[in-house]
């Protein structure tokens, strides 16, 4: 249930992811989207981004955001400048990286690795390879192995139109490592395997220790279940309409889809408008 506006500080920083949020199904930030972010910060609120995507993958939004934070990629893998330059990262144990690519293998899924600037993969014709590429705008280098690939490792993704060959994975990935890693799906035919700190929960708990700002003071919107951990400590919690069912329910407020300007909608009513705390 939503909590009356009256009875919640006023926000002072917006956390936002990105896919299924603040760009539309076709990866296009409209003009509407933009104009919220301003509005933002004319009104001298925050506003900062996390993704699964890696930092080169983003770079797209720094210009027409003006974006003046650093990027959470990588889901708080890696925080980048908006210059790209790196601030810090934090890998996968290289222990475990071929360990975790061979329990996505048993689900029959693609693997990716992300390490560093570099998309790492062994088929170019698989699966979502040629969205994807078009999403982040640069190509995946190709290899014949991911053997010896266990250093500086920040994200391991497992791709698969079988969503529930994904979600076992998801499931298996968690108990088997445990607190070793975070495994959460970033879409429902992306599985994301990152260090333990690397989850947009930490990423929401980073930006409020990092610009003084009570957890309170902190909106957070998101479309997937990789998404709930930021929402279950923020002052105010936005689903896109486009979110499941689970994620929703776990969010105090619910925006439009982000195909019907769900990311605008809510800015202007939840934060800015006649929705928001006075």
């Amino acid at each position: 249930m939503s909590e009356p506006a009256a009875d919640r500080p006023r926000i002072e920083l917006v956390l936002a992811d990105v896919d299924g949020t603040l760009v539309t199904s076709e990866k296009r930030l409209t003009e509407r989207t933009v104009a919220a972010v301003r509005a933002l910060k004319g009104a001298g609120v925050k506003f900062a981004v996390t993704s699964g995507r890696p930092p080169r993958g983003m770079q797209m939004l720094v210009q027409p955001l003006a974006l003046e934070l650093p990027l959470a990629a990588f889901n708080g893998g890696l925080f980048a400048r908006p210059d790209m330059s790196v601030i810090e990262q934090h890998s996968i144990d290289a222990r475990l990286v071929g360990e975790i690519v061979a329990l996505i293998g048993e689900h029959a899924l693609d693997v990716w690795l992300y390490r560093g600037s570099d998309w790492l993969l062994r088929d170019v014709s698989a699966a979502h390879v040629a969205k994807e590429a078009d999403t982040v705008r640069f190509a995946p280098t190709v290899v014949d192995s991911f053997d010896g690939m266990t250093e500086r490792i920040a994200k391991i993704v497992g791709v698969g139109d079988d969503l529930a060959a994904v979600a076992r994975a998801e499931a298996d990935a968690r108990r088997r490592f445990g607190e070793h890693v975070s495994a959460a799906r970033s879409q429902p035919y992306y599985l994301d395997v990152t260090h333990p700190q690397a989850n947009k929960g930490a990423v929401l708990r980073h930006v409020s220790r990092e610009h003084d700002i009570p957890l309170s003071r902190i909106a957070t919107l998101g479309d997937q279940p990789n998404d709930v951990l930021m929402f279950e400590g923020a002052g105010l919690s936005i689903a896109m309409g486009n979110a499941g069912e689970d994620v929703r329910r776990a969010a105090t407020q619910v925006t439009a889809s982000n195909d019907q300007e769900g990311f605008a909608l809510a800015i202007e009513r939840f934060v800015l408008g006649a929705g928001a705390p006075s």
